[in-house]
């Protein structure tokens, strides 16, 4: 049995147009709506899996206001169990913060009975790209961790970690318990059901104090790349600009003769 403990984080949905907040510290997302990240929808599906397959249970965590329990029963609907909010401004809290935050709900709850054999995160996060939260968190909890893998499955005490590195596919073993980060493209993430989402309200979530006060990300601002230049090139017009258009679909290799 591997139970397996979540980690996501509200984010602004990246489908809409960025736009920064004034202060430049992070992606306002008043007007493109909240998800979670690809990343954290991947380790959602992946610790369902896992659990489905050890006989396990998987749960959530989110560290936010009281609007990131929207992100907690997303997690709920599609197979977690049970949901931690670690109630907070998560704009004060840096990578830091946030990994010694995770790490305390984790001691606490081993404390109390209930052992996370195996924390997933995302690879990173979607708004302000910190990549440091899974490392620092193994770090805090003297585990062993693996970064960026696209799937994961538990037998015998052990945790196979599967990374697509540059010259192929890296397979890693570790030992349990233990810390991975996801990347999505593994798992197809599953979509809730009516009853998945009527299940996932009843569930009453813990809601907990942070443990410590935070110290910040020391960010200096967040930019935007420039825009992508585009060109546009007037083939013809009326039927004189079919072979123009031909010669352009055989260069897209739509098109061979």
């Amino acid at each position: 049995m591997a139970n397996v403990l979540v980690c996501v984080k509200r984010v602004p949905d990246s489908s809409s147009e960025v736009v920064l907040t004034e202060d430049a510290q992070a992606v306002d997302g008043r007007f493109a709506g909240f998800t979670m990240s690809p990343h954290e929808e991947c380790a959602v599906e992946l610790a369902v899996q896992v659990t489905a397959a050890t006989g396990g249970e998987a749960a959530v965590l989110t560290l936010g206001d009281a609007d990131a329990v929207e992100q907690l029963r997303s997690a709920l609907a599609v197979g977690a169990t049970a949901a931690t909010l670690v109630q907070a401004d998560a704009s004060a809290y840096g990578p830091a913060d946030v990994a010694r935050e995770i790490a305390a709900v984790v001691q606490d709850h081993e404390a109390a009975g209930t052992a996370h054999d195996l924390v997933l995160l995302g690879n990173d996060a979607a708004d302000s790209g910190d990549f440091q939260v899974g490392i620092r968190l193994a770090y805090e909890l003297g585990r062993p961790v693996v970064n960026g893998a696209k799937l994961v499955s538990v037998s015998d005490g052990t945790v196979t970690a599967r990374v697509e590195g540059p010259d192929g596919v890296e397979t890693y073993e570790v030992p349990l318990p233990a810390v991975v980060t996801i990347r999505e493209g593994g798992v197809e993430p599953r979509y809730p059901s009516v009853p998945g989402r009527m299940k996932a309200k009843k569930v009453v979530v813990e809601e907990r104090t942070p443990a410590a006060e935070p110290t910040g990300s020391n960010r200096v601002r967040l930019t935007l790349p420039p825009p992508v230049a585009s060109n546009v090139q007037v083939l013809g017009k009326g039927p004189e600009a079919a072979p123009a258009v031909v010669d352009v679909l055989e260069q897209l290799g739509v098109l061979s003769r």
